[in-house]
């Protein structure tokens, strides 16, 4: 099963870059490599990070890596987190 992990944080005003790097550092940091990985980035210094792994829904840690809190100082709020199962794709284009 493929399960895709979501980490989402919005960065105190005008330090969305710096939020956007330690994002993207600390991906390459987990203790396991994803199957893929995106970094997105949104009006209001918002940052997305999509994990996707080979495991089971209800996998735990060590098996699943997830990013960390950033430090208090570099975002506005508690982090977001969603974890979803495939369920399908597209073949891209329109």
């Amino acid at each position: 099963m493929t399960v895709a992990l979501m980490w989402e944080a919005r960065a105190v005003d005008g330090r969305g870059a710096e939020l956007l790097e330690w994002a993207r550092a600390r991906t390459g940091e987990l203790a396991a490599e994803p199957l893929r990985y995106e970094l997105l980035r949104a009006p209001q210094d918002r940052v997305l990070v999509i994990t996707w792994w080979e495991v089971a829904y209800g996998a735990e840690l060590p098996e699943l890596p997830e990013l960390p809190e950033p430090a208090a100082e570099l975002i506005t709020r508690a982090v977001h987190r969603w974890r979803f199962e495939v369920a399908g794709g597209s073949a891209g284009g329109t």
